[in-house]
C-alpha cells in the first residue's frame, strides 16, 4: 500500500448512507489538487489527512488515490485552521466567526478551544453563551468522531454516528460493545440489518439468543410495516431463517423464548403477535361492544321535524339517502359513512353536525392527520383536530386522553377513516365516552393505512356496526372529469382520456420515462403555473408509485428542487441539500414536536452555522437539527401511498409499466381523488390497463373483522341500507 498525505480542499462528494467520499486534496509534490475515493467517516474541509491505498485510473474520472485507511489530524497552519473551524463543523464557529478566531488566536487557536475555551470571549462578537456552545459542540464532535471511527472499523454506515451520541453520549461505544442490538430498538433510522451487520463483524454468534430473538422481532415489526397485525407461525419462522441464515429448529428454540418471556403472544396454535398488536386488535373489539351495549341517547321521534328546520335555516335540501344518514347516526351508536368522491361525504357529515348541535349535543370532530383535520376544518366550517392533539399526546407520558380521563363529547366524528390503523383506534376508543355516538367517516376503496390494520374495511365487513354507503355523484361534481374517471375507475373501467380546453383531466400520452421527467419539470416550472395562475410550490403537487427510478420520487425531487428553488441557503444531510423554502414531509411521528408521518411543511428558516433549519407545518414551526433531518424528505414529488389524506390543487402523476409492481386499481384510484382542481396524467395507455385489470388487493394479516363479529355477533344493529 501507498501513503499520501494532504490538506482536504474540497469534499466534492459524501454519501452519508455508507461514509464513501470524493475529496479533492493538495499534496506536496503535486502541482494540482489529487483526487481520493474511499470510505472516510466525517473528513472535514481543512483537516490534514494520511491516507493508505493504491493508485487507479477510473475510466470516466481518471487518476485517483482509492483509500483503505485513512487518519484525519487538525492543520497547523493559520489558514489550514480557519477553513477547518469554517467549514460547519463546530455548531456556533461558521466563516466569519473562524477569521475572527484565528485572527486573534493564530496557530494557538486549537489549544485555545481545547484548554482556555472560554477566552474566546476574547474575540469580537463571541459572547458567553456561544462560548458554552462552542465548547459542547468541539467535545460531540470528538466523541462523534471516535463512535465514527468505531463503526468504520466494522464496515458500516458512518451516517448514524451522530445519533447514536445523541442517545448514548460518552456511553456509545461502550453500549453498542456490549450490545449492538439495541440500536434497532433505541435509535430511529437503525434496523435489525445495520445493528446485525455491526455484531457480526464484533464476532457476535451467528446462532446466539441475542441475535435470533432480535431477528424475529425485527420480522414481525417489518411485517407490521407492511400493514399485517400478525405473522403465521411457519411465516415467521421461514422469515426468520432467510433473513439470519440459521436452521429453523435453532429459530423454534428462540421463539419459544420469546413465546415464554410474553415478548410474542400466540393465539391458537400458529398466530404470532408483537404485545402491542394482540391488546390492540382484542381492545378494539371490546371497546365497540361496550360501546354498542348502550342504547342511543337520542329521542328519534321528532327527528323529522329537527331535520326540517336545519334545512330551513341552512338553505339547503337533503336528498333520501342523506336524510337515512342523519337519522341512522341518531339512532346507532357507532355509524360508518362510506362514498366515493363528488358523493356528498362532507355535505352529510355537515347535516350530521347540524341536527346534533340542533339537538344540543357536544360534537368534536378529528382526523389522522393536520391536513386532513385542516380539510375537514374548512369544509364544516368547526374546528377539527388531529387525533393525537384531540387526544393530548404528550411524550413520554402518552394520550392524556383515555378511559380514565375520556373526551368531553356527546358525538364525535372522525374523517379519513381509511388511514386510521389499528394502534391508533384502539387508543381513540379507550378516550370515546360509552354515551358517546361515534361517527366513522371514509372512502374504503382508498388505499388502506400505512400502518398495521384495515380498520375501515374490517368493520364494514364485520356486519356488527351500521353502514351507510352513499353512491350518488352530485350534478355539481358529475361534470368534473376528475370525479367521473375516480368512479370509473374504481369500477375497472377505462377513464375518459380526452382532455379538452376547460376539462379538468389531462392524460399526455408517452413512454419515454426520460421525456416523462422533462415534461414533469416544464409543467410544474412553467405551463400549469402561467396557465392557472398558481403557486408552483404549494398548488402543485407531483405524485409517483414509487421511491426509485428515473420517474421515482427520489429523482424527481431533486429535478425539481433545482428547478424550482433557486436559494443558496442550504444544510447537507443524508447526501440530500435541505435548501430555504423547500417543500418537505415528515415520514415518521414525532410526538416532542407534534409532527406525524405525511406531514407537509416548508422550510422558512436555514442557520447554516448551527447547522439547524425552521419548519413551518399546518400546525406551526418546528425546529430541525441537522442530525434530526433524516425524519423530512423532499416533497416536490412524493409516493401515492404517502398523500393519503391530503388534497392538491393540480396533481401531477407519471404511470408508466416500469411501475409494473406498483400498479394496483386502488393505487390509481386514491391518486386521481387527491386531484381537486386539474389531474395530469403522462405515460402510457398499457399502464393504465395493468393497473385497471388489478385489483388484488393485498390481504393484510388481521383478525379484527372475526373478533368483532365473535364478540358483538351479528345483530340487528347492522341492518341498514348497506346490509
Amino acid at each position: 500500500m501507498e501513503r499520501l498525505n494532504g490538506l482536504v480542499e474540497r469534499i466534492t462528494f459524501v454519501n452519508e448512507e455508507n461514509g464513501f467520499s470524493v475529496i479533492k486534496l493538495r499534496c506536496k509534490g503535486y502541482h494540482e489538487l489529487v483526487t481520493a475515493v474511499g470510505t472516510m467517516a466525517a473528513v472535514n474541509i481543512g483537516a490534514v489527512v494520511s491516507l493508505q491505498g493504491e493508485w487507479i485510473t477510473d475510466s470516466k474520472y481518471g487518476r485517483q488515490f482509492k483509500v483503505q485507511f485513512y487518519q484525519e489530524r487538525i492543520p497547523a497552519t493559520v489558514a489550514g485552521i480557519e477553513r477547518y473551524l469554517g467549514s460547519g463543523l463546530i455548531k456556533g464557529i461558521g466563516p466569519v466567526n473562524a477569521r475572527r478566531i484565528v485572527k486573534k488566536f493564530k496557530e494557538d487557536t486549537i489549544r485555545i478551544i481545547e484548554e482556555a475555551p472560554e477566552r474566546l470571549m476574547e474575540v469580537e462578537g463571541i459572547g458567553e453563551k456561544r462560548v458554552e456552545m462552542i465548547k459542547k459542540a468541539w467535545q460531540d464532535q470528538k466523541e462523534i468522531k471516535n463512535v465514527m471511527l468505531f463503526l468504520q472499523e466494522h464496515e458500516v454506515t458512518t451516517a448514524f454516528a451522530a445519533k447514536i451520541y445523541k442517545t448514548y453520549g460518552n456511553e456509545s461505544i461502550r453500549i453498542v460493545k456490549e450490545n449492538p442490538y439495541r440500536l434497532a430498538d433505541d435509535i430511529w433510522g437503525i434496523g435489525f440489518k445495520t445493528a446485525d451487520k455491526i455484531a457480526v463483524k464484533m464476532g457476535y454468534d451467528l446462532q446466539s439468543y441475542a441475535r435470533c430473538s432480535a431477528g424475529l422481532i425485527y420480522v414481525l415489526n417489518q411485517l407490521s410495516n407492511e400493514g399485517h397485525c400478525f405473522a403465521y407461525r411457519q411465516q415467521l419462522l421461514e422469515k426468520g431463517a432467510e433473513l439470519l441464515e440459521v436452521e429453523p429448529a435453532i429459530l423454534e428454540k428462540a421463539l419459544n423464548m420469546l413465546l415464554m418471556e410474553g415478548l410474542i403472544i400466540k393465539e391458537e396454535e400458529d398466530i404470532c403477535y408483537l404485545p402491542p398488536f394482540y391488546h390492540s386488535e382484542i381492545g378494539v373489539a371490546q371497546k365497540i361492544k361496550e360501546m354498542m351495549a348502550l342504547p342511543s341517547p337520542y329521542n328519534i321521534s321528532n327527528l323529522d321535524a329537527i331535520i326540517s328546520k336545519v334545512q330551513k335555516e341552512k338553505g339547503l335540501k337533503y336528498d333520501q339517502v342523506q336524510i337515512e344518514a342523519i337519522k341512522t347516526a341518531c339512532s346507532s351508536k357507532i355509524m360508518v359513512l362510506t362514498g366515493g368522491p363528488g358523493t356528498g361525504k362532507t355535505t352529510t357529515t355537515l347535516a350530521i353536525i347540524h341536527v346534533f348541535k340542533k339537538m344540543g349535543s357536544k360534537v368534536l370532530l378529528a382526523a389522522p392527520t393536520g391536513r386532513a383535520a385542516k380539510r375537514l376544518s374548512e369544509a364544516t366550517g368547526f374546528e377539527a383536530k388531529t387525533i393525537h392533539r384531540l387526544l393530548e399526546y404528550k411524550p413520554p407520558d402518552g394520550y392524556q386522553k383515555n378511559a380514565d380521563n375520556p373526551l368531553d363529547c356527546d358525538v364525535l366524528i372522525v374523517d379519513e377513516m381509511s388511514m386510521v390503523d389499528l394502534l391508533l383506534m384502539y387508543n381513540l376508543l379507550k378516550a370515546v365516552p360509552k354515551k358517546a355516538v361515534l361517527i366513522l367517516v371514509g372512502d374504503v376503496d382508498q388505499l388502506p393505512s400505512v400502518g398495521p390494520g384495515n380498520v375501515l374495511k374490517d368493520l364494514i365487513a364485520s356486519e356488527v356496526v351500521k353502514v351507510v354507503k352513499l353512491t350518488r355523484i352530485f350534478r355539481q361534481a358529475s361534470g368534473s372529469m376528475i370525479i367521473t374517471n375516480a368512479h370509473r375507475i374504481n369500477k375497472g373501467e377505462f377513464p375518459y382520456l380526452k382532455g379538452g380546453r376547460h376539462s379538468d383531466f389531462f392524460f399526455i400520452e408517452e413512454e419515454d420515462p426520460a421525456r416523462i421527467v422533462e415534461q414533469i419539470r416544464e409543467l410544474c416550472l412553467h405551463r400549469l403555473p402561467k396557465y392557472y395562475g398558481v403557486d408552483r410550490i404549494d398548488d402543485i403537487q407531483v405524485l409517483t408509485p414509487m421511491q426509485r427510478g428515473e420517474a421515482g420520487a427520489r429523482n424527481l425531487n431533486e429535478l425539481l428542487q433545482e428547478a424550482l428553488n433557486p436559494s443558496t441557503e442550504y444544510v447537507v444531510s443524508g447526501g440530500v441539500k435541505y435548501k430555504l423554502h423547500d417543500k418537505v414531509m415528515q415520514i415518521r411521528n414525532n410526538y416532542d414536536k407534534n409532527v406525524f408521518n405525511g406531514d407537509i411543511g416548508r422550510i422558512t428558516h436555514v442557520d447554516m452555522e448551527e447547522r439547524k433549519v425552521l419548519i413551518r407545518f399546518d400546525q406551526g414551526e418546528e425546529e430541525y437539527d441537522v442530525s434530526e433531518l433524516d425524519e423530512v424528505v423532499l416533497a416536490y414529488a412524493t409516493t401515492i401511498h404517502k398523500s393519503q389524506g391530503s388534497e392538491y390543487k393540480l396533481v401531477i402523476a407519471p404511470l408508466l409499466t416500469q411501475h409494473f409492481m406498483m400498479l394496483q386499481r386502488n393505487l390509481l384510484y386514491t391518486c386521481v381523488t387527491r386531484a381537486k382542481k386539474v389531474m395530469v396524467l403522462l405515460g402510457t395507455k398499457k399502464a393504465l390497463a395493468i393497473a385497471l385489470k388489478n385489483n388484488k388487493v393485498e390481504q393484510r394479516n388481521t383478525l379484527l373483522m372475526q373478533r368483532l363479529r365473535d364478540v358483538i355477533g351479528k345483530t340487528a344493529e347492522a341492518e341498514g341500507p348497506f346490509s
